[in-house]
């Protein structure tokens, strides 16, 4: 029996079994590419990654993404948590207290930068391959609040509409009036299936409690049945694009983060 090294790992969280699971192959190429989605489905975590030598001459190693259901061109917490896995085992090392590499992706290349502490990695921070892009049309706030399981009223008004954006991944971004909205909100997979499924091709974010505090909160869910949620490329195309009432934008870092109970916290 062929047997392959792996570690799993909590991203986005400083606490065991919190945050986004993920398993990470650290060297996939003896793994058959037929197999690369059963594994990914036989683990069941959001995200499955395998790591190969780079095929560019920028690149540091290529990663592909998979969740139980499909692969992926990127997604933030795998690219994260592969770049931070691949530092504490010694695969990845430096001199300094700071490590650059560049994963590529099916997305394009995307850099990492690792910060050190007595040679182990405490903090990973990713750059977007591609720029914010706007997505398809949303479907109605009715029809979303029937996918969202939540009311009419717990939706902004106009100017805050719906709207999607891609970093190489689809997200549709649900602006709500404050954070029990965000917490209440529970997607419907019947409604999801009706509603978004072939439009957001993986994933659907749902959140912003827009200055409810003075943090921006959010949760996002992933489109059924591919993804339990995604924080780094949700959370940065929040960052990127949302805007408050008074045209200043939302500044993704340094102060995006997970938090370990799943919501993400972009601070202006």
């Amino acid at each position: 029996m062929a047997r392959y090294r792996y570690y799993t790992a909590d991203v986005f969280t400083d606490t065991p079994f919190g945050g986004n699971q993920l398993a990470v192959f650290p060297d996939a190429r003896n793994i058959p590419e037929r197999r690369l989605q059963d594994v990914a489905r036989e683990f069941n975590f959001s995200e499955t990654t395998f790591v190969y030598p780079a095929e560019t001459q920028e690149g540091t190693r290529r990663v592909r993404i998979f969740t139980p259901g499909a692969e992926l061109p990127f997604a933030g917490h795998p690219t994260i948590g592969t770049a931070h896995v691949l530092a504490a085992i010694g695969e990845l090392v430096s001199s300094t207290s700071e490590l650059r590499i560049v994963l590529d992706e099916p997305v394009g290349p995307v850099p990492v930068t690792i910060t050190l502490r007595e040679g182990r990695p405490v903090f990973a921070q990713l750059s977007v391959a591609k720029l914010p892009e706007l997505g398809p049309p949303a479907p109605g706030r009715e029809a979303l609040a029937h996918v969202l399981g939540l009311e009419l009223d717990d939706f902004l008004p106009d100017p805050w509409i719906p709207q999607g954006y891609s970093c190489g991944l689809p997200f549709l971004f649900v602006p709500v009036r404050n954070r029990a909205a965000v917490a209440r909100a529970q997607l419907r997979l019947d409604a999801w299936e009706r509603t978004l499924k072939g439009t957001w091709h993986v994933a659907l974010a749902r959140g912003a409690g827009i200055r409810d505090g003075t943090a921006q909160h959010s949760r996002c869910r992933g489109g059924p049945p591919q993804r339990n949620g995604d924080g780094g490329a949700g959370g940065r195309q929040l960052g990127a694009r949302l805007r408050r009432h008074d045209g200043d934008r939302l500044s993704p870092t340094p102060g995006l983060q997970r938090r370990a109970d799943g919501r993400d916290e972009a601070r202006p």
